[in-house]
């Protein structure tokens, strides 16, 4: 819906263009950014609504006394951190002590494509926080 609202603008640009009278023109403008300037608020207070209720859901799961509840952020995390340095460190310089031993294993290797994703995810680098951080909204 976001690259949607971008798009509007260069486009009711033009549409407006075609009005004759410069002042009903500008009347128009200011009319048209205004209704996409509250388009967009009402998508983020929206975005910032949903938050909120997966914080409360968060805070929720944390407190509850059974590890099965609170403690698979906490799992996904360790994993998605342990595989993220055995990918990126530890696999690599095993690998280059075994050749340099003149050992032949072979390690194992995994998909980190994946793991990418929920890392990303679970650190919230989505597209959602970057657009709330361009608008001013973040939280501090």
């Amino acid at each position: 819906m976001i690259p949607l609202l971008s798009l509007l603008g260069p486009v009711i640009g033009k549409v407006l263009d075609l009005i004759p009278d410069p002042a009903k023109r500008a009347q128009a403008k200011a009319e048209a950014e205004l209704a996409i300037r509250d388009q967009e608020q009402k998508l983020l207070d929206s975005l910032l609504k949903a938050d909120q209720s997966q914080v409360d859901v968060n805070k929720v799961e944390a407190a509850h006394s059974s590890l099965f509840v609170s403690g698979w952020r906490p799992f996904v995390g360790w994993t998605c951190g342990a595989g993220f340095a055995w990918a990126t460190v530890i696999q690599p310089v095993l690998v280059f002590l075994l050749a340099a031993f003149h050992h032949s294993m072979v390690t194992p290797q995994i998909q980190t494509e994946v793991l990418i994703q929920a890392l990303f995810g679970l650190l919230g680098m989505g597209a959602m926080r970057s657009f709330e951080k361009i608008k001013g909204v973040a939280s501090k």
